[in-house]
């Protein structure tokens, strides 16, 4: 079910919207295809009333969709079914999916996204994970030749195929967050896909308003400078996205609890 709540601006100049479009970014997934389903119906339900004379409602997922919950596979799945339907869609890259990507290539060097959430993600594609304590390096090598050999080149395809941003009028849309000492274009793969404490910490107006996940909070937040949506889904129960129309912004939420 939908939790709407609207965010009331201050009275500095107000990041706005691509002009004569609705936007959503949803936060991170982790595997939660049940919060992932909920999530895709409401949009889907109000596609038509966002639909504005300058085209369809767009939609930014900010990454991490596999990992931590029980069910990356289906996660891919379902969002490679192109919903939700009625929207312009942009996936973006979180440091999740480059973790996985990174064990597929060198396995014995990447150990650690295993021991991060991807334990989960190699059971979910019918894989065994090696021991982290003890293990030997052939367990390693061996279950990621296995995780090449099962997962299907569709979701090979999307993980290498995400976007590292979205600048959609005064916003940009990141998985992490920025340097903000750095142009947008100048944005390195380290601050999109890792940035937490200094960024968060920062206080300096930036060239565009940033909306980002990866650092989950109990509630979504928003102020001048950033927009906060990722609400922990894989342990909370709680999948929530912003939405954008000019100055504005709101918050819905889907929940495992109803």
């Amino acid at each position: 079910m939908g939790l709407w709540g609207l965010f009331k601006q201050d009275a500095q100049p107000a990041a706005k919207f691509v002009e004569g479009r609705v936007g959503y970014a949803v936060g991170d997934v982790h595997g939660r295809v049940d919060l992932l389903t909920k999530m895709l119906d409401l949009l889907e339900a109000r596609a038509e009333a966002d639909k504005r004379g300058g085209g369809e409602p767009i939609v930014v997922f900010l990454g991490d969709y596999v990992d931590r919950g029980p069910r990356s596979a289906d996660v891919l799945n379902l969002l490679l079914e192109q919903r939700p339907h009625g929207f312009e869609r942009h996936y973006l890259k979180g440091n999740h999916e480059q973790s996985m990507l990174s064990f597929l290539e060198d396995p014995l060097a990447n150990r650690g996204w295993v021991m991060h959430g991807g334990a989960e993600t190699l059971r979910a594609y019918g894989v065994q994970p090696p021991q982290t304590v003890g293990g030997d390096d052939l367990a390693w090598l061996l279950a990621a030749d296995q995780l090449r050999l099962k997962l299907p080149d569709a979701h090979r395809a999307f993980l290498e195929g995400l976007e590292r941003m979205a600048v959609l009028g005064d916003y940009a849309f990141v998985h992490a967050g920025i340097d903000s000492a750095r142009t947008i274009e100048e944005q390195l793969d380290q601050d999109l896909l890792w940035a937490r404490g200094r960024f968060l910490a920062d206080k300096k107006r930036y060239s565009h308003r940033i909306v980002h996940g990866h650092t989950p909070v109990d509630q979504p937040y928003a102020d001048q400078r950033r927009v906060a949506v990722d609400t922990g889904a894989y342990a909370s129960g709680t999948l929530s996205a912003a939405r954008f129309e000019g100055e504005d912004v709101s918050f819905i939420s889907v929940s495992s609890r109803g």
